[in-house]
């Protein structure tokens, strides 16, 4: 094993690298470009290959060096593609289509370019940024490597603000939980008396427990004034503070729809170590099931891993951001209810490894119309009745 860790040491990156500047010097952005998503690819994993096996830390930092190379070269092609595609567009050279009117053939799409609308978008945010700001792309990247982290394309986004939300734009990053998604989960999961709302937002989940006949302690990190049927006002606190409460030995059952983002995987961990309910049910993106590299999300899913995965076959509604005014836009992503029950006899969220997590479809058009299924007594726990058809995990 080491003797291929320590083959990346020499696998001849940094030379790929040096040619891809030594080509985004001479003018050739789009070679420039492709070397250095190539050396990108490769210098990520090699990274995360180095750092999962216990890799000496020189290794690591040296993969992650050429990462953050790769990714300032391949910035610095887009902000000059950026700048050739918009000077071709005004000069009528560039069109988004195939041109039909001009005779001379003389015009290149974005297609012919190599580039994607998506990829024109994200170069000009780029480009802007840096004239806003110049230098601000290098630093952020520095600034990931001095402090022993990954330089991805996801963090570069972030930090210089090129997210397709910005850090203003998403502010307190509530997304209100669509209906459908409650009214599955709540046709066929049931659950203790009690049940936590920990990121209440203001209230789209805690509202559909409460018609469905559940009590729920409504906590977030922002305080958005939300209150339970009872007039108690939310209490806010930063869930990853949370311990279990001495007035509160119960535990109640935890629903919520997480915050995404780079908190997620602690955010989830934290649910399982902390606080260890009966059972816990979190909308996550279905990506969650994949991923090695974080050492929470490898707690959740590999040393505790869910006992069910529900995954809706057809997309929920959009969840847009709290106070988008926009166009009303079709959702992007696949989501699931992640559900972990705690095995009672063994007080594992495993069952020792016997059980494994059961992966179900369920289509949320199924449940439009149907009754919400109330409180479950957690001393006569019975297993809930499924619907939908079941797939091996």
């Amino acid at each position: 094993m080491s003797a291929i860790v320590e083959a990346f040491d020499a696998s001849g990156l940094q030379q790929v690298v040096e040619r891809a500047r030594a080509l985004l010097d001479d003018g050739d952005v789009a070679a420039a470009r492709m070397l250095a998503v190539g050396v990108y690819d490769q210098a990520k994993a090699g990274a995360a290959f180095a750092a999962r096996f216990g890799a000496a830390d020189r290794l690591v930092r040296k993969a992650r060096q050429l990462q953050g190379d790769a990714l300032l070269i391949e910035a610095r092609a887009k902000v000059r593609l950026a700048d050739e595609y918009d000077a071709a567009q005004a000069k009528g050279e560039a069109s988004k289509g195939r041109p039909k009117t001009i005779p001379d053939g003389k015009t290149f799409t974005q297609e012919e370019a190599g580039l994607s609308a998506k990829d024109v978008h994200e170069a000009r945010k780029l480009r802007d940024a840096e004239l806003r700001t110049p230098g601000i792309v290098e630093r952020a990247i520095a600034a990931r490597l001095l402090a022993g982290l990954e330089p991805s394309r996801s963090n570069l986004r972030a930090s210089v603000g090129t997210d397709s939300a910005t850090a203003a734009e998403r502010g307190n990053n509530l997304y209100e939980t669509p209906p459908e998604a409650m009214r599955t989960l709540l046709s066929f999961m049931r659950f203790s008396a009690k049940v936590w709302e920990p990121a209440c937002g203001k209230g789209a989940i805690s509202r559909m427990l409460e018609d469905a006949g559940y009590e729920v302690e409504l906590s977030d990190l922002v305080d958005y004034g939300t209150v339970d049927r009872h007039g108690e006002l939310q209490r806010a606190e930063n869930f990853m503070s949370t311990a279990p409460r001495a007035d509160n030995p119960d535990r109640p059952d935890i629903v919520t729809n997480p915050p995404y983002g780079a908190d997620l995987n602690a955010f989830v961990a934290h649910a399982l170590r902390a606080h260890r309910p009966r059972r816990i049910a979190l909308l996550l993106n279905l990506n969650f099931l994949c991923g090695f590299e974080d050492e929470n999300r490898n707690f959740a899913m590999d040393e505790h891993p869910p006992s069910d995965v529900f995954v809706f076959t057809r997309r929920l509604p959009m969840m847009h951001r709290d106070g988008w005014t926009g166009d009303i836009a079709s959702s992007r992503m696949n989501t699931a209810w992640f559900i972990w029950t705690l095995d009672e006899a063994t007080n594992t969220y495993d069952a020792d490894g016997k059980r494994g997590t059961q992966l179900v479809r369920v289509d949320w058009k199924t449940f439009e119309n149907s009754i919400l299924s109330g409180p479950l007594d957690a001393k006569n726990a019975r297993k809930p009745k499924r619907r939908g058809k079941a797939v091996p995990a």
